[in-house]
């Protein structure tokens, strides 16, 4: 890519694709072409080819996607597979139709077995079941990759697809239904904080900002508490109804409730480290230098990778990320843990062994992510 490439950036409003966006800009990528949903719907092939045909973008980073936490995941099943499978194949056909130079198809690390080995490596792909609460999504991802692999052999066009792990930074969804783990943790102790402080004016504005299942906020106090509850902000009740202070301690009695035993591992990266990993490949990486570096490594002899993960390959436990982020926040009362609800895989954790090699290596560490992301989140 040069400065003067049209490069269209399909899914440019989101967590991924906004972070894309933002470092393109700063690294003098002025020739961007970026579509809302509202003016095309990715899902509708014959919008998408109507595009390609009228813009001719010579560069593609396909972050357009359905995404969601565990629950959205293991509810909304077959929107996940069906709107991602239609929408990545309609930008992958049409970009090998319309001729684009390169595509970068940004997947996730879920595409992985349930018990596949630790850390991650490329070539546990299908090597065993995946885990079942977003296996729709899992597939759709799966399909993507081999799609583009497909294209690379059969057209000999230069699709590459990255498997970013966890990411969470500016452009995160905080939607409490629908977020993944580390934004959903952030805003329930930050709504725990606020209630806590009996800052009924900073709970009404967060949620006027991102209604919780239409309720905002000037909703009546009982109702805002009932919302926040479901979701795991509990004020603790006593014979008298809600209770707001502990008289002896001062401190309020609110306790965060999280899914699972807080045991699993999981790894983090900030999006602005993602999207400099995504740039840096497009900018100096080809599908035959993957495949090449793929052919020497351990991964299998008979058919090399034409994908490759993004990650830190550093792990947190559910239970250290949230301490971390009560920490953070200043958060005085309890986390509890709801054995009842699933925890996912365990341990899931990106061997990086082949980004480094193509020479890229994060920058931001949690501690300094985390701080970012709550000042971002509070402004």
């Amino acid at each position: 890519m040069d400065r003067s490439s049209k490069i269209y950036v399909a899914g440019h409003t989101g967590l991924v694709g906004s972070a894309i966006r933002r470092c393109l800009e700063m690294k003098s990528y002025l020739n961007l072409i970026c579509r809302t949903l509202d003016e095309l719907d990715l899902t509708d092939q014959r919008s998408v080819d109507e595009f390609f045909k009228e813009e001719q973008p010579e560069y593609v980073f396909l972050a357009a996607a359905l995404v969601g936490g565990i629950i959205a995941n293991n509810t909304y099943r077959a929107d996940f597979i069906y709107q991602n499978i239609m929408i990545q194949s309609n930008v992958i056909h049409a970009s090998w139709k319309y001729g684009i130079k390169k595509l970068l198809f940004l997947g996730s690390t879920c595409i992985y077995p349930k018990n596949a080995p630790q850390p991650l490596k490329e070539d546990y792909l299908l090597t065993s079941p995946l885990e079942y609460t977003n296996e729709p999504y899992a597939i759709a991802k799966i399909a993507g990759l081999k799609m583009c692999e497909s294209f690379n052999i059969q057209y000999k066009t230069n699709f590459i697809s990255v498997m970013p792990t966890n990411l969470y930074g500016p452009g995160d969804n905080f939607n409490l239904e629908k977020s993944h783990v580390l934004p959903a943790l952030l805003r329930k102790i930050h709504l725990g904080k606020c209630l806590e402080e009996e800052n009924w004016a900073a709970i009404r504005k967060d949620i006027d900002k991102n209604p919780v299942e239409n309720i905002k906020g000037d909703a009546e106090e009982k109702t805002i508490l009932d919302i926040l509850r479901k979701y795991g902000i509990h004020l603790r009740e006593s014979q008298c109804g809600y209770k707001h202070k502990d008289v002896q301690s001062g401190i309020n009695k609110v306790a965060v409730h999280i899914w699972g035993t807080g045991a699993p591992l999981r790894e983090f990266m900030y999006s602005q480290d993602m999207a400099e990993a995504c740039v840096f490949l497009m900018e100096n990486i080809n599908i035959n230098d993957l495949i090449s570096l793929n052919q020497s490594s351990t991964l299998s002899d008979y058919h090399p990778s034409h994908f490759l993960n993004i990650g830190t390959g550093e792990e947190v436990s559910i239970k250290e990320l949230a301490s971390r982020i009560k920490k953070l926040i200043g958060f005085k009362g309890e986390i509890v843990y709801d054995t009842s609800k699933p925890d996912g895989t365990m341990r899931k954790t990106t061997d990086t062994t082949i980004l480094k090699r193509l020479g890229y290596t994060h920058k931001y560490d949690l501690s300094a992510g985390l701080a970012e992301i709550y000042s971002y989140y509070l402004k």
